[in-house]
């Protein structure tokens, strides 16, 4: 493996006028001439992602902003509720005009209601770059100038498991980047249980930079040492063909009852770890009395098991014995935690873990989500980054991020979150920049209608997203490739100088920029910049790595020769394991920052907030969105392969992966014949809360039963004008619920839920998502 993990940096090829530059989904070097933008993968990638394809085609695609426009109705009528958002006309106006009026809404919405009646959004990923990171920067402008807003917590892809592992197990954290690496489990793993997979389109993409993809490599070195891996999935992709795993598919869904049955067996056959479950456990005899069945009189055994997930109980109960005595690590994706009762895989896979009798080991254990991400299973930086100071939020309040439809649609009602009974509070102004909601929330239609109770909705964007379609003002900003910025990731040794590789489409300005100019309209210009330019605060944000460096008696270079040379290699901590190995090592001294200090099978804390839908240990709950007449398919809707979310979904490596210029959904043949499907067709997918449009691969790497159509694909209304429009390119969150996991956690629901499919036979739509308003 250390030609894969290990440094130094071979260099960026900055030959022939390119410069160095960074994503969230790899480093690269580019150059912008008569050509066009070239762009050439950074050469320590063992495995580039291709997702750096899509730069060219979308720097300068017409789906790009070039000027600020404000929607004719709030124009015309001024801030207030209206449904005409999404559906209305945009007039182009100057800078100087927009932010004049967006300061004296924003100066109206500060003194007449407070920063209490501002949410800011900005949920979102934008860049790698540490200082023009969208979100730091509006929720900087928002504490500086405003006094604060109310703020989202957690996120959209782990908000059931970001507020369970810290009271059962450790900090997030801690689980996800200080824990398992994939050294170790190419060098020590005897077998993986990955419950959802590890597709490498997941772990491509990273929250800062990413200059090495390793995830492939690991998992070919440990097959080839023996390393069995087992995948539970209706996807045979979710794990990629280096591992050579065993594929078992299991109804969607029902993971939960498939790992209860597993344990069952090891408790049944006496494999089990009693003594690691004695020494560092809370609660299990509770727990034992639900598997067995006597509180509840109905044990957990594999027949049982098989009898809900469809997978046989001799295959069950064959599981339990390959993992027991071995080392074992367990995986749970963050897939499966996005659904109806998504705290109980979550849980469930850390018990399993548990009574294996291998958390803490090296190579073993509970690696909740490895694979989700690029920047989880790898050791972390040791010297501090960049980080951009965000200001004082005077605003207490908050909502769970995918709670935003029913916080505008029901303000001062209340609803559960960990325990407590909140209430939802009267948002007049959504402020968001770096982010899509109309890609990461669910039930899109009915996101339009909360949207439509606001009186002034601000978007920054570098394109004509369906969010920024929504928007009352919409401010063009610059991409990546336009600016200046250092990249960095805390699980990534590459610190990246992010030269500007073109100049700003149009007339769009950097979000700092904006922000400055608005600022002093509110007052708050000098407070806000500190009296920087965007250059000297790169140089402001460098200086804490560099000292630290220097204080190690490491090379120290000044910013100058850092962006001079294009990057950085900075040391990172020992694979030590971090919190959990220290714990199995000495739990009287390194308890746990759970109630008990031990890992929590039980929990009395939150078997005390009274929550039927998440007890005090894990459960098997039914599910109440099931296939049925009117929608008796599965429909999974994942991440994509060919870009990050919805970002540059109308670049070239996004495009050249459509069919008939719609996003492809999978089917299996059974379904797909019964239904007189083929490959290739345009199917319609629909249920009680919509439909779109899609391509269709038949295959069998997907199981029966179920189809598979990616997130996003850019929302296209047929109709805009029309309640719940059918979308003709292919977006699944017209489709899926908009409820929470549970009361206790509330995370979003969007992986799951139930359609029907058929061939559309009609005139086709054309696709109008890209073009410019």
């Amino acid at each position: 493996m250390d030609d894969t993990i290990g440094f130094p940096d071979p260099g960026l090829d900055l030959s022939d006028g390119f410069k160095p530059h960074t994503s969230h989904w790899g480093v690269f070097s580019a150059r912008h001439g008569e050509a066009g933008l070239e762009v050439r993968a950074y050469a320590g990638d063992p495995d580039p992602n291709g997702i750096i394809e899509n730069f060219p085609g979308a720097l300068r695609h017409q789906a790009r902003i070039a000027q600020p426009a404000i929607r004719r109705g709030w124009l015309e009528r001024g801030p207030g509720p209206d449904d005409r958002r999404g559906r209305d006309e945009f007039v182009s106006v100057s800078w100087e005009k927009a932010l004049d009026l967006l300061g004296d809404e924003l100066g109206r919405i500060r003194d007449t209601r407070g920063p209490g009646a501002v949410f800011g959004g900005s949920y979102g990923w934008s860049s790698a770059g540490r200082f023009h990171h969208a979100q730091s920067q509006v929720h900087r402008f928002l504490n500086i100038a405003m006094g604060g807003y109310v703020r989202s917590v957690n996120t959209y892809s782990s908000g059931a498991s970001s507020v369970l592992l810290p009271q059962i197990l450790a900090g997030y954290e801690d689980i996800t980047k200080r824990n398992v690496t994939w050294e170790q489990i190419a060098a020590e793993t005897d077998i993986v249980l990955a419950f959802g997979g590890m597709a490498l389109k997941n772990s491509m993409v990273a929250g800062g930079s990413i200059s090495k993809h390793v995830e492939r490599g690991a998992m070919e070195a440990a097959r080839r040492r023996g390393c069995e891996f087992i995948l539970v999935s209706p996807l045979r992709d979710d794990l990629p063909v280096e591992a050579g795993a065993e594929w078992m598919t299991c109804v969607p869904g029902t993971d939960t009852a498939l790992m209860l049955g597993i344990v069952h067996t090891l408790v049944a056959e006496n494999l089990h770890d009693q003594a690691f479950l004695d020494r560092y456990t809370e609660g299990w005899p509770v727990f034992l009395r639900y598997l067995l069945g006597e509180s509840d009189g109905q044990p957990k055994h594999a027949d049982w098991a098989a009898s809900i997930s469809g997978v046989d109980a001799d295959a069950i109960r064959s599981l339990a014995r390959r993992a027991a005595g071995k080392r074992a690590l367990i995986t749970v994706s963050h897939s499966l935690q996005r659904a109806e009762h998504g705290e109980q895989p979550v849980w469930m896979g850390m018990v399993l873990a548990a009574a294996l009798g291998q958390i803490g080991l090296p190579g073993g254990g509970y690696a909740y989500s490895l694979g989700a991400i690029g920047y989880y299973g790898r050791r972390v930086n040791d010297v501090p980054g960049p980080t951009l100071g965000q200001g004082r939020n005077g605003v207490a309040d908050f909502i769970p991020v995918a709670r935003i439809a029913d916080m505008l649609l029901n303000p001062g009602t209340t609803y559960r979150y960990n325990g407590e009974t909140r209430t939802y509070p009267d948002i007049r102004l959504v402020y968001w920049a770096g982010g899509n909601p109309f890609h990461h929330h669910q039930d899109i239609n009915r996101l339009r209608k909360a949207f439509a109770q606001l009186d002034t909705f601000v978007v920054h964007e570098l394109a004509w997203t369906a969010t920024a379609r929504h928007a009352d003002i919409v401010l063009p900003s610059t991409m990546t490739l336009e600016r200046e910025d250092i990249g960095y990731s805390t699980n990534d040794p590459l610190m990246v100088a992010m030269h500007r590789i073109a100049e700003p489409f149009g007339l769009a300005r950097d979000d700092y920029e904006i922000f400055a100019d608005l600022a002093e309209r509110l007052g708050a210009r000098e407070p806000f910049t500190e009296g920087r330019t965007s250059r000297q605060w790169l140089e402001h944000l460098y200086e804490p790595t560099r000292a630290s460096l220097a204080k190690r008696g490491l090379e120290a270079p000044s910013f100058e020769t850092f962006w001079q040379r294009g990057s950085l290699v900075v040391p990172q901590q020992p694979d030590d394991g971090g919190r959990l190995r220290r714990f199995r090592e000495d739990p009287v001294n390194h308890a746990l920052p759970t109630p008990s200090g031990r890992i929590e099978v039980f929990s009395q804390k939150i078997a005390g907030h009274g929550d039927a839908d998440c007890p005090g240990h894990p459960v098997w709950l039914k599910k109440t969105d099931m296939p049925r007449p009117g929608a008796p398919c599965f429909l999974v809707a994942n991440q994509p392969v060919t870009r990050l979310h919805s970002q540059l979904d109308f670049g070239g490596h996004s495009l050249g992966a459509k069919h008939r210029g719609r996003e492809v959904a999978r089917m299996n043949p059974v379904d797909a014949n019964a239904r007189g499907i083929k490959d290739g067709d345009i199917i319609r997918l629909f249920n009680e809360r919509g439909a779109c449009l899609a391509a269709v691969h038949v295959t069998d790497g997907i199981a029966a039963g179920v189809v598979q159509l990616p997130t996003g694909a850019w929302y296209d209304p047929m109709d805009p004008e029309d309640e719940a429009p059918l979308c003709v390119h292919g977006n699944p969150n017209v489709l899926t619920r908009d409820i929470g996991t549970s009361s206790f956690a509330q995370g979003c629901t969007g992986q799951l839920t139930t359609v029907e499919v058929e061939k559309f036979t009609g005139n086709l739509p054309p696709i109008r998502a890209f073009d410019p308003v």
